[in-house]
Protein backbone atom coordinates (compact mmCIF):
# COMPACT_ATOMS: atom_id res chain seq x y z
CA UNK A 1 0.00 0.00 0.00
CA UNK A 2 1.30 3.68 -0.57
CA UNK A 3 0.86 4.81 2.73
CA UNK A 4 2.96 7.00 5.02
CA UNK A 5 2.09 6.77 8.88
CA UNK A 6 3.60 9.01 11.36
CA UNK A 7 2.82 9.35 15.24
CA UNK A 8 2.91 12.63 16.45
CA UNK A 9 3.84 13.61 19.85
CA UNK A 10 4.86 16.39 22.39
CA UNK A 11 9.02 14.67 21.56
CA UNK A 12 8.58 14.68 17.82
CA UNK A 13 7.57 12.98 14.42
CA UNK A 14 8.16 8.93 13.85
CA UNK A 15 7.32 7.21 10.55
CA UNK A 16 5.83 3.81 10.87
CA UNK A 17 4.74 0.95 8.42
CA UNK A 18 1.27 0.51 7.53
CA UNK A 19 1.17 -3.16 9.32
CA UNK A 20 1.71 -1.31 12.76
CA UNK A 21 -1.58 0.20 12.64
CA UNK A 22 -3.70 -1.78 14.46
CA UNK A 23 -0.93 -1.21 17.70
CA UNK A 24 -0.53 2.31 17.15
CA UNK A 25 -3.94 3.16 17.25
CA UNK A 26 -4.77 1.48 20.20
CA UNK A 27 -2.11 3.74 21.66
CA UNK A 28 -2.80 7.55 23.27
CA UNK A 29 -0.56 9.46 20.47
CA UNK A 30 -1.61 10.96 17.25
CA UNK A 31 -1.70 9.06 14.31
CA UNK A 32 -1.83 10.68 10.68
CA UNK A 33 -2.66 7.95 7.81
CA UNK A 34 -1.78 9.81 4.22
CA UNK A 35 -2.75 7.87 1.28
CA UNK A 36 -1.04 8.37 -1.69
CA UNK A 37 -2.85 6.31 -4.21
CA UNK A 38 -6.41 4.86 -2.65
CA UNK A 39 -6.86 1.15 -4.02
CA UNK A 40 -9.01 -1.75 -3.71
CA UNK A 41 -6.35 -3.32 -1.23
CA UNK A 42 -6.00 0.38 0.23
CA UNK A 43 -9.43 1.04 0.94
CA UNK A 44 -10.09 -3.19 2.69
CA UNK A 45 -7.34 -2.68 4.55
CA UNK A 46 -7.92 0.78 5.82
CA UNK A 47 -11.76 0.21 6.16
CA UNK A 48 -11.30 -2.57 8.59
CA UNK A 49 -8.60 -1.24 10.38
CA UNK A 50 -10.65 2.28 11.39
CA UNK A 51 -14.12 0.74 10.88
CA UNK A 52 -14.54 3.23 7.94
CA UNK A 53 -18.24 4.21 7.00
CA UNK A 54 -19.16 2.39 3.28
CA UNK A 55 -20.09 4.84 2.18
CA UNK A 56 -16.99 7.29 2.82
CA UNK A 57 -14.61 4.65 1.50
CA UNK A 58 -16.59 4.61 -1.89
CA UNK A 59 -16.09 8.44 -2.05
CA UNK A 60 -12.67 8.15 -0.91
CA UNK A 61 -12.01 6.12 -4.70
CA UNK A 62 -14.56 8.50 -6.89
CA UNK A 63 -14.02 12.18 -7.77
CA UNK A 64 -16.52 14.54 -5.57
CA UNK A 65 -17.64 17.84 -8.11
CA UNK A 66 -18.16 19.53 -4.76
CA UNK A 67 -17.24 19.67 -1.25
CA UNK A 68 -18.73 18.02 1.45
CA UNK A 69 -19.01 16.73 5.11
CA UNK A 70 -20.26 13.19 6.46
CA UNK A 71 -20.42 13.30 10.25
CA UNK A 72 -21.11 9.68 12.43
CA UNK A 73 -20.92 9.35 15.77
CA UNK A 74 -17.11 8.77 16.20
CA UNK A 75 -15.73 9.99 13.11
CA UNK A 76 -16.49 13.01 10.01
CA UNK A 77 -15.79 12.73 6.42
CA UNK A 78 -14.35 15.60 4.64
CA UNK A 79 -14.51 16.61 0.95
CA UNK A 80 -12.53 19.56 0.00
CA UNK A 81 -10.73 20.80 -3.37
CA UNK A 82 -7.80 23.54 -4.28
CA UNK A 83 -7.33 25.33 -7.12
CA UNK A 84 -4.03 24.42 -9.82
CA UNK A 85 -4.15 26.36 -12.99
CA UNK A 86 -4.16 23.78 -16.59
CA UNK A 87 -4.40 25.11 -19.68
CA UNK A 88 -6.61 27.11 -22.13
CA UNK A 89 -7.48 29.22 -18.75
CA UNK A 90 -9.04 26.13 -17.43
CA UNK A 91 -8.80 25.52 -13.63
CA UNK A 92 -8.78 21.73 -12.00
CA UNK A 93 -10.03 20.98 -8.88
CA UNK A 94 -7.45 18.80 -6.60
CA UNK A 95 -9.33 16.94 -3.96
CA UNK A 96 -8.28 16.60 -0.42
CA UNK A 97 -10.26 14.06 1.51
CA UNK A 98 -10.13 14.11 4.98
CA UNK A 99 -11.61 11.42 7.42
CA UNK A 100 -11.23 12.62 11.51
CA UNK A 101 -10.84 9.88 13.89
CA UNK A 102 -10.77 10.25 17.67
CA UNK A 103 -6.78 9.98 17.64
CA UNK A 104 -6.05 9.53 14.27
CA UNK A 105 -6.41 11.56 10.87
CA UNK A 106 -6.50 10.00 6.94
CA UNK A 107 -5.85 11.85 4.31
CA UNK A 108 -6.26 10.75 0.73
CA UNK A 109 -5.66 12.66 -2.88
CA UNK A 110 -8.60 11.84 -4.73
CA UNK A 111 -8.79 11.18 -8.28
CA UNK A 112 -7.49 13.48 -10.89
CA UNK A 113 -7.32 14.67 -13.91
CA UNK A 114 -4.05 12.97 -15.85
CA UNK A 115 -3.14 16.46 -17.03
CA UNK A 116 -2.22 17.30 -13.64
CA UNK A 117 1.20 16.99 -12.22
CA UNK A 118 1.43 14.21 -8.99
CA UNK A 119 2.97 17.22 -7.04
CA UNK A 120 -0.21 19.72 -7.00
CA UNK A 121 -2.08 16.88 -4.89
CA UNK A 122 0.49 16.82 -2.28
CA UNK A 123 0.72 20.30 -1.38
CA UNK A 124 -1.28 20.62 1.52
CA UNK A 125 0.21 17.16 2.89
CA UNK A 126 3.85 18.16 2.15
CA UNK A 127 3.65 21.64 4.09
CA UNK A 128 2.27 19.93 6.90
CA UNK A 129 4.72 17.21 7.01
CA UNK A 130 7.72 19.57 6.41
CA UNK A 131 6.12 21.53 9.26
CA UNK A 132 5.95 18.53 11.33
CA UNK A 133 9.65 17.78 10.80
CA UNK A 134 10.76 21.26 11.79
CA UNK A 135 8.74 20.70 14.65
CA UNK A 136 7.43 24.49 14.21
CA UNK A 137 3.57 22.27 14.17
CA UNK A 138 3.05 20.15 16.98
CA UNK A 139 -1.05 19.27 16.82
CA UNK A 140 -2.03 16.80 20.16
CA UNK A 141 -5.25 16.18 18.46
CA UNK A 142 -6.85 14.88 15.31
CA UNK A 143 -9.33 18.07 14.43
CA UNK A 144 -5.76 20.32 14.66
CA UNK A 145 -3.65 18.14 12.55
CA UNK A 146 -6.85 18.34 9.80
CA UNK A 147 -7.52 22.09 10.69
CA UNK A 148 -3.55 22.80 9.79
CA UNK A 149 -4.16 20.62 6.43
CA UNK A 150 -6.99 22.96 5.57
CA UNK A 151 -5.01 26.21 6.44
CA UNK A 152 -2.48 25.77 3.83
CA UNK A 153 -5.47 24.74 1.24
CA UNK A 154 -6.89 28.48 2.34
CA UNK A 155 -3.54 29.73 1.43
CA UNK A 156 -3.35 27.96 -1.53
CA UNK A 157 -6.51 29.52 -2.49
CA UNK A 158 -5.60 32.90 -1.39
CA UNK A 159 -2.04 32.36 -3.42
CA UNK A 160 -3.98 31.76 -6.92
CA UNK A 161 -6.39 34.62 -5.91
CA UNK A 162 -3.38 36.85 -5.80
CA UNK A 163 -2.04 35.59 -9.07
CA UNK A 164 -5.52 36.23 -10.97
CA UNK A 165 -5.63 39.95 -9.49
CA UNK A 166 -2.01 40.88 -11.08
CA UNK A 167 -3.16 39.42 -13.98
CA UNK A 168 -6.81 41.15 -13.80
CA UNK A 169 -4.75 44.56 -13.17
CA UNK A 170 -2.19 43.74 -16.33
CA UNK A 171 -5.73 43.62 -18.69
CA UNK A 172 -6.79 46.74 -17.07
CA UNK A 173 -3.63 48.60 -17.99
CA UNK A 174 -3.88 46.92 -21.39
CA UNK A 175 -7.91 48.46 -21.64
CA UNK A 176 -7.15 51.51 -20.11
CA UNK A 177 -4.48 52.21 -22.02
CA UNK A 178 -5.58 51.24 -25.36
CA UNK A 179 -2.79 48.79 -26.03
CA UNK A 180 -4.91 45.39 -26.27
CA UNK A 181 -2.19 43.98 -29.01
CA UNK A 182 -3.85 40.59 -30.42
CA UNK A 183 -7.69 40.83 -29.49
CA UNK A 184 -8.51 37.55 -29.73
CA UNK A 185 -5.55 36.55 -27.67
CA UNK A 186 -6.76 39.45 -25.34
CA UNK A 187 -10.39 38.42 -24.74
CA UNK A 188 -9.00 35.09 -24.28
CA UNK A 189 -7.04 36.00 -20.92
CA UNK A 190 -9.73 38.13 -20.26
CA UNK A 191 -12.55 35.94 -19.97
CA UNK A 192 -9.70 33.09 -18.72
CA UNK A 193 -9.32 35.43 -15.52
CA UNK A 194 -12.71 35.77 -15.11
CA UNK A 195 -13.24 32.08 -14.88
CA UNK A 196 -10.66 31.55 -12.37
CA UNK A 197 -11.81 34.10 -10.50
CA UNK A 198 -15.54 32.32 -10.43
CA UNK A 199 -13.68 28.61 -9.91
CA UNK A 200 -11.75 30.41 -6.79
CA UNK A 201 -15.46 31.95 -5.59
CA UNK A 202 -17.21 28.47 -5.79
CA UNK A 203 -14.11 26.35 -3.94
CA UNK A 204 -14.68 29.22 -1.01
CA UNK A 205 -18.33 29.21 -0.48
CA UNK A 206 -19.00 25.67 -0.81
CA UNK A 207 -15.81 25.17 2.06
CA UNK A 208 -17.00 27.56 3.80
CA UNK A 209 -20.90 25.86 3.90
CA UNK A 210 -19.03 22.47 4.77
CA UNK A 211 -17.04 24.26 7.80
CA UNK A 212 -20.64 26.10 8.96
CA UNK A 213 -22.57 22.90 8.78
CA UNK A 214 -19.47 20.73 10.77
CA UNK A 215 -19.94 24.21 13.52
CA UNK A 216 -22.93 23.79 13.63
CA UNK A 217 -22.89 19.66 14.37
CA UNK A 218 -20.53 20.89 16.81
CA UNK A 219 -18.16 17.47 15.47
CA UNK A 220 -15.64 18.57 17.30
CA UNK A 221 -16.52 19.63 20.51
CA UNK A 222 -15.92 22.40 22.32
CA UNK A 223 -12.32 22.53 22.49
CA UNK A 224 -12.31 22.52 19.05
CA UNK A 225 -15.00 25.17 17.89
CA UNK A 226 -12.90 27.91 17.63
CA UNK A 227 -10.63 26.66 14.60
CA UNK A 228 -13.84 25.85 12.63
CA UNK A 229 -14.87 29.11 13.39
CA UNK A 230 -11.95 30.43 11.93
CA UNK A 231 -11.72 28.14 9.01
CA UNK A 232 -15.38 29.29 7.95
CA UNK A 233 -14.86 32.87 8.49
CA UNK A 234 -11.24 31.90 6.27
CA UNK A 235 -13.57 30.67 3.47
CA UNK A 236 -16.33 33.37 3.59
CA UNK A 237 -13.76 36.23 3.56
CA UNK A 238 -11.40 34.13 0.02
CA UNK A 239 -15.00 34.34 -1.75
CA UNK A 240 -15.84 37.72 -0.88
CA UNK A 241 -12.68 38.95 -1.64
CA UNK A 242 -12.73 36.72 -4.75
CA UNK A 243 -16.16 37.65 -5.75
CA UNK A 244 -15.18 41.14 -5.26
CA UNK A 245 -12.32 41.06 -7.94
CA UNK A 246 -14.66 38.85 -10.33
CA UNK A 247 -16.79 42.79 -9.76
CA UNK A 248 -13.93 44.17 -10.88
CA UNK A 249 -12.84 42.22 -13.62
CA UNK A 250 -16.11 42.37 -15.18
CA UNK A 251 -16.11 46.62 -15.32
CA UNK A 252 -13.41 45.95 -17.04
CA UNK A 253 -14.92 43.64 -19.63
CA UNK A 254 -17.65 46.46 -19.68
CA UNK A 255 -15.20 49.16 -20.41
CA UNK A 256 -13.61 47.21 -23.27
CA UNK A 257 -17.38 46.53 -25.04
CA UNK A 258 -18.07 50.16 -24.87
CA UNK A 259 -15.33 51.87 -26.02
CA UNK A 260 -15.50 48.76 -28.25
CA UNK A 261 -19.35 49.67 -29.21
CA UNK A 262 -18.59 53.30 -29.27
CA UNK A 263 -16.15 52.97 -32.02
CA UNK A 264 -18.79 50.37 -34.02
CA UNK A 265 -20.89 53.05 -33.74
CA UNK A 266 -18.70 55.84 -35.04
CA UNK A 267 -17.55 54.29 -38.19
CA UNK A 268 -21.14 53.44 -38.84
CA UNK A 269 -21.84 56.91 -38.50
CA UNK A 270 -18.94 57.81 -40.70
CA UNK A 271 -20.65 54.66 -42.93
CA UNK A 272 -23.94 56.67 -43.18
CA UNK A 273 -22.27 60.06 -44.05
CA UNK A 274 -20.50 58.03 -47.32
CA UNK A 275 -23.77 56.85 -48.25
CA UNK A 276 -25.63 59.91 -47.82
CA UNK A 277 -23.13 61.77 -50.07
CA UNK A 278 -22.42 59.19 -52.63
CA UNK A 279 -25.64 57.85 -53.22
CA UNK A 280 -27.35 60.73 -54.78
CA UNK A 281 -24.45 61.49 -56.95
CA UNK A 282 -24.56 57.80 -57.91
CA UNK A 283 -27.94 57.43 -58.99
CA UNK A 284 -27.87 60.89 -61.19
CA UNK A 285 -24.49 59.45 -62.99
CA UNK A 286 -26.07 56.22 -63.43
CA UNK A 287 -29.13 57.97 -65.02
CA UNK A 288 -27.01 60.41 -67.11
CA UNK A 289 -23.79 58.65 -67.91
CA UNK A 290 -24.93 56.75 -70.68
CA UNK A 291 -26.33 59.42 -72.66
CA UNK A 292 -23.55 62.36 -71.60
CA UNK A 293 -20.36 60.21 -72.66
CA UNK A 294 -21.36 56.64 -73.60
CA UNK A 295 -22.41 58.30 -77.25
CA UNK A 296 -20.62 59.24 -80.51
CA UNK A 297 -19.23 62.33 -79.13
CA UNK A 298 -19.22 63.44 -75.72
CA UNK A 299 -21.32 66.07 -75.08
CA UNK A 300 -18.82 68.51 -72.96
CA UNK A 301 -21.03 70.78 -71.79
CA UNK A 302 -23.73 68.53 -70.55
CA UNK A 303 -20.78 66.93 -69.02
CA UNK A 304 -19.35 69.55 -67.21
CA UNK A 305 -22.68 70.57 -66.11
CA UNK A 306 -23.25 67.34 -64.63
CA UNK A 307 -20.31 67.70 -62.66
CA UNK A 308 -20.94 70.75 -61.54
CA UNK A 309 -24.42 69.87 -60.31
CA UNK A 310 -22.80 66.81 -58.30
CA UNK A 311 -20.08 68.81 -56.95
CA UNK A 312 -22.68 70.93 -55.39
CA UNK A 313 -25.36 68.24 -54.17
CA UNK A 314 -22.25 66.68 -52.18
CA UNK A 315 -21.27 69.96 -50.84
CA UNK A 316 -24.92 70.55 -49.66
CA UNK A 317 -25.69 67.00 -48.15
CA UNK A 318 -22.05 67.37 -46.14
CA UNK A 319 -23.33 70.38 -44.61
CA UNK A 320 -26.52 69.05 -43.70
CA UNK A 321 -24.87 65.84 -42.56
CA UNK A 322 -22.73 68.32 -40.30
CA UNK A 323 -25.78 70.44 -39.07
CA UNK A 324 -27.34 67.12 -37.95
CA UNK A 325 -23.75 66.45 -35.92
CA UNK A 326 -23.22 63.26 -38.16
CA UNK A 327 -19.68 64.05 -38.44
Amino acid sequence: MAVDVRVITADGVSRHSSDELEILLDGPELVWIDVKYWDADTAAVLAKRLHLHDRAVHECAVRNPVAKVHTYPDQTFVVLHAPEQGRGGHVHFVELDQVVGPNWLLTVHGPMNVAVELDAAYVETSTVARRLAKGSLRPTRACELSGALVNVLADRMRNYLVALTQQAWALEQQVTGGHVGDTERFLEDLFGVRHGLLAVETMAATSREVYGRMTHRAVVGAAGAAGLVDLEDQFRRIAAMADGQRTYLQGVIEFYQTRTGTKMTIAAERLAVIAAVTLPITALSSVLGMNVIVNDTTHWGALWLLLAVMGVMSVMLLIWARRQGWW
